[in-house]
């Protein structure tokens, strides 16, 4: 049996370049992994089987189930596994757990089923699955260009303390085309908001709230209904900067001092809101 952690991301900055020929967005993205994770136990089993204990999740909709399939057709590999996930991300949350769980099968038989493929080989496959499940083959902190398979290692963040809100608002399939979809013109950038902390990081300076930047901003607001009174809660509770994690719902704010992130997290649970307190990593 082989076990792998699955953790969430949050966008440091999302950045629209625009709309590509093959009708994907161009994008510039800082992403940073965080310890909210689920963990997947695989083992080998003579057909392809899974099972997850977070109501809602589906194999037949899941990236996890088709990285199977593209690792078996990839390799020839006739033998088949049991994969049972944990699930700590909520679904459809802004937080990419489901391409971090794709990304977690794809090196978990990698390992399992000894197939000895190359960090570049299964770097490919994670692009064929969806955007930012090659992020999740690297962590830590990486620069995303491209359509979000295009990932540049990053020199880590120094650790905060994050503090998350799952807002109880309607989410659906397709919500991240959907929001895709919502942008205008007027919300395209170029790039250079990510550039800029790109070499903060790189320089070693300090990581500041005004700095992050996501355009879905622009339209989650109205996109999602209630997230307005959930963000304004949260900021009512102490959250210094809002952020949305993603194409959202999920919203997000960093704190460099763990006591303060606490308190927050506290008040937030006292106030019966959906909301963890991670750490970056």
């Amino acid at each position: 049996m082989v076990t792998v952690a699955a953790p969430a991301k949050i966008n440091l900055t999302l950045e629209v370049l625009g709309k590509r020929p093959d009708g994907f967005h161009e994008i510039r993205s800082v992403l940073q992994a965080i310890d909210l994770c689920d963990r997947l136990h695989l083992e080998v089993g003579t057909g392809i089987a899974f099972r997850c204990d977070m109501p809602g999740w589906s194999a037949e909709k899941s990236l996890a189930s088709k990285a199977v399939g593209l690792l078996q057709e990839a390799t020839g590999y006739q033998k088949g596994v049991a994969v049972e996930i944990t699930k700590k991300i909520p679904l459809m949350s802004g937080l990419a757990g489901d391409s971090s769980d794709a990304a977690a099968v794809l090196r978990g038989l990698n390992e399992l089923w000894e197939l000895g493929l190359s960090q570049e080989r299964l770097l490919g496959m994670a692009a064929q699955l969806g955007s930012d499940v090659a992020f999740f083959l690297c962590g830590g902190t990486a620069l995303a260009e491209g359509r979000g398979e295009v990932i540049t290692p990053l020199p880590p963040l120094s650790r905060r303390w994050v503090v998350l809100v799952v807002p109880d608002v309607a989410t659906e399939a397709g919500k991240t085309a959907r929001m895709y979809a919502g942008l205008k013109g007027s919300h395209y950038t170029d790039g250079e908001i990510t550039e800029s902390l790109v070499k903060v990081l790189k320089t070693g300076r300090e990581l500041q709230s005004y700095m992050l930047f996501n355009t879905f901003e622009n339209i989650a607001l109205d996109s999602f209904i209630g997230l307005k009174i959930y963000k304004e809660h949260f900021v009512k509770l102490g959250a210094p900067h809002v952020h949305l994690a993603g194409s959202g719902p999920t919203l997000f704010t960093i704190f460099n001092n763990e006591v303060e992130a606490e308190d927050l997290y506290t008040r937030c649970k006292d106030q019966g809101m959906r909301a963890y307190m991670v750490r970056t990593v």
